[in-house]
């Protein structure tokens, strides 16, 4: 069985893990902390970066996008569809939560990796300007859910999932679409939240 190397409050891992159970495919979960650098994970990458899967032939794949689309191909296009619009409609919608989750990391590492006299507030607030200008794209238009989600609406329920958890009652203020949204995600699909970031 593939391994997944991954952190609970990661969204990234939060994402792969959703995104694998959607699609049917059995992994071994495998809590890591980047922080220790575990020679597990330096092994399977390089960069110490999680989510890994490390898969059945000892070849490790790493970067969730990656993954998401490898497990897309063994499962038959589970994660993304097949006419070109509407899987470049997934993909936009997949990177544009990758890009929101970026910018939010890049605020909590900011924070627990400097000193507090040494945080540079303008670039906070350049990546807060970031997230929300990508929020409100999404709250004035939801992405549909429909019987058959895609990989771009996984990886946005992963996304709010953690700036619940980094950015609560932050985030959410003027955004009652995208926060009703993420509501009927769970309410449709409720074998998918216990992996949402914790």
């Amino acid at each position: 069985m593939p391994k997944l190397l991954y952190a609970s409050t990661s969204p990234y891992s939060s994402k792969v893990r959703m995104a694998a159970a959607y699609a049917g495919i059995a992994i071994d979960l495998v809590p890591v902390k980047t922080e220790d650098k575990p020679a597990e994970l330096t092994g399977a990458n390089p960069l110490g970066k999680i989510p890994v899967l490390v898969l059945d032939d000892g070849r490790s794949v790493h970067d969730s996008r990656a993954i998401t689309q490898h497990l897309n191909r063994i499962s038959k296009s589970a994660l993304f569809p097949r006419n070109p619009d509407k899987r470049l409609e997934a993909e936009v919608l997949e990177a544009l939560a990758d890009g929101i989750c970026d910018c939010a990391l890049s605020m909590v590492y900011e924070r627990r990796t400097r000193p507090e006299e040494m945080v540079y507030q303008p670039w906070l607030d350049r990546q807060w300007t970031k997230i929300t200008a990508a929020l409100d794209l999404l709250n004035a238009n939801p992405p549909k859910l429909p019987k058959k989600i895609t990989a771009g609406q996984i990886a946005l329920r992963a996304c709010l999932g953690y700036l619940s958890l980094r950015f609560a009652g932050k985030w959410e203020k003027g955004r009652g679409r995208l926060t009703r949204w993420a509501a009927r995600f769970d309410e449709k699909f409720p074998e998918l939240t216990s992996a949402i970031p914790a």
